[in-house]
């Protein structure tokens, strides 16, 4: 959809104008094309002393081919990266000149054990953080606060939270801030996660927390560029606007596809199948029978499945006091109902096969609310809560469930708000822009990766860092 505010203000009129009167200034994001590597531009890597996963990341950005720095102290971090096979060159911020930027800066915080060491963060970030480049990225990694050994460990590393979305909210220009927390044991695990939040791929994804908190399940050797190949991918209202990004993406990944959409969408869906060589199944998700039908279709044509996700979803809006019981009960039925009954169906039946996906789509709606959309918000809040409940379970079969939680996306609902309303909803975040469909699948992507297999239980916003809810 058109932004034509955005393609005003980057005008030279309009960056004037809006400079001079304090008007959001959005710029375009970059976003990925297949073929591009994974950063186009130098990293920057720094580490507090006693952290554990410098040499991690070392690998990761020698793997990537990044162009790597890193500062003099600690001595420690210059040598994981010498191990890891990383040629990184040394920066000095009080000699590098005004064009040693980056496009990303990456900062191994697990070592940070107390209060005091909390300054190792801001020592490194501060002389770095002005160096960023539009659309760059700063990523946090640390230790979940529940595994740290002590209280003032604990308080150490929340405290990262504050620090990184503080951040994220301060390099402006379309770049992005995130904070990992990694369990101890689960260091090999970061490599998908990093892949993702350094690319372009994580264009709308900012001011997030993400946890590597499952179990990891070391894949063959992945093909970054397909890491899906040989998979089944489930996904319900694949028809169009962010199901059918979803399904593009995932098939572009190399999935094959099962699109789900109702009887009256058929021939929509059918396109979108047949444009990315996969398979459609048309059918109402809250029928009675659905279920069976998904799982039975499922295990007969494909063998069962790697890859569900819930995205089929409906608006009834009506303030609380004004709203029908049908309206209530049909929001309810599509957004909560049927997931929670279609993957209750394919786990009775282990149709989810072993290193398998769940991804529910929430809302933002569904974490802060939304006056004249409490079934909508309720419907959305549930998904968050069938992520919490399964979580557990799915590891144990060796799978993960995720979801993630869309801002203001750009489909053609948001097209039909009224404009002040469209546009509140667009520049009320970070990144002062709506998301694209193409931002949510992205994110659904990574989590659907072999590679993710230690990402379990997260809710992750694609919302350009909204000033609304946590």
């Amino acid at each position: 959809m058109s932004d034509r505010y955005q393609q005003l203000v980057n005008t030279p009129i309009g960056r004037i104008v809006s400079k001079q009167i304090g008007l959001p200034s959005p710029v375009p994001l970059e976003r990925y094309e297949p073929g591009q590597p994974v950063i186009d531009g130098a990293v920057l890597l720094g580490a507090a002393p006693g952290g554990r996963l410098a040499g991690q990341l070392a690998r990761v950005l020698q793997a990537i081919e990044a162009e790597t720095y890193t500062p003099r102290e600690p001595i420690e971090l210059r040598e994981a990266a010498a191990d890891a096979g990383l040629d990184a060159g040394m920066f000095n911020p009080q000699t590098a000149g005004e064009d040693d930027t980056f496009k990303a800066v990456v900062f191994d915080a697990s070592g940070i054990a107390s209060t005091a060491e909390l300054r190792e963060a801001w020592a490194f970030f501060g002389p770095a953080i002005r160096r960023v480049r539009g659309s760059g990225r700063v990523i946090v990694f640390g230790t979940p606060p529940e595994d740290c050994s002590d209280s003032a460990a604990h308080v150490a590393q929340r405290a990262l939270e504050g620090l990184t979305r503080s951040m994220a909210k301060e390099v402006r220009r379309g770049a992005t801030g995130q904070l990992v927390y990694v369990r101890p044991g689960a260091e090999a695990a970061i490599e998908s996660t990093l892949r993702f939040l350094l690319s372009p791929r994580s264009a709308y994804v900012s001011g997030q927390v993400i946890r590597i908190s499952g179990r990891y399940l070391p894949p063959d050797a992945i093909d970054y560029e397909l890491p899906l190949t040989g998979k089944v991918a489930l996904v319900t209202g694949a028809s169009r606007g962010i199901g059918e990004a979803i399904a593009e993406v995932l098939a572009r990944d190399g999935a094959h596809v099962v699109g789900v959409d109702v009887p009256a969408m058929s021939s929509e869906l059918d396109a979108v199948t047949s444009r990315i060589g996969g398979s459609a199944l048309a059918l109402d998700i809250t029928d009675p029978s659905a279920p069976d039908q998904i799982v039975s279709h499922l295990v007969t044509e494909h063998g069962g499945v790697d890859a569900v996700v819930h995205n089929a979803g409906i608006t009834r809006d009506k303030t609380l006091g004004r709203m029908s019981d049908e309206l209530w009960d049909t929001v309810l039925a599509v957004n909560l109902v049927a997931p929670e009954r279609i993957t209750a169906a394919l786990l009775e039946r282990d149709a989810i096969r072993p290193n398998g996906r769940v991804v529910g789509v929430s809302s933002i709606s569904g974490i802060a609310g939304n006056a004249g959309q409490t079934n909508y918000a309720t419907s959305k809040a549930g998904v968050i809560g069938l992520v919490e409940t399964l979580a557990p379970a799915m590891a144990e079969r060796q799978s993960t469930i995720n979801a993630v939680a869309p801002g203001f996306i750009e489909t053609r609902m948001t097209q039909a708000m009224p404009i002040a309303t469209r546009e509140a909803g667009r520049r009320m975040n970070s990144l002062a822009q709506g998301g694209l469909p193409i931002d949510v699948a992205e994110t659904i992507a990574w989590f659907a990766s072999p590679g993710s297999s230690a990402v379990n239980g997260n809710v992750v916003r694609v919302c350009g860092q909204s000033l609304i809810g946590a």
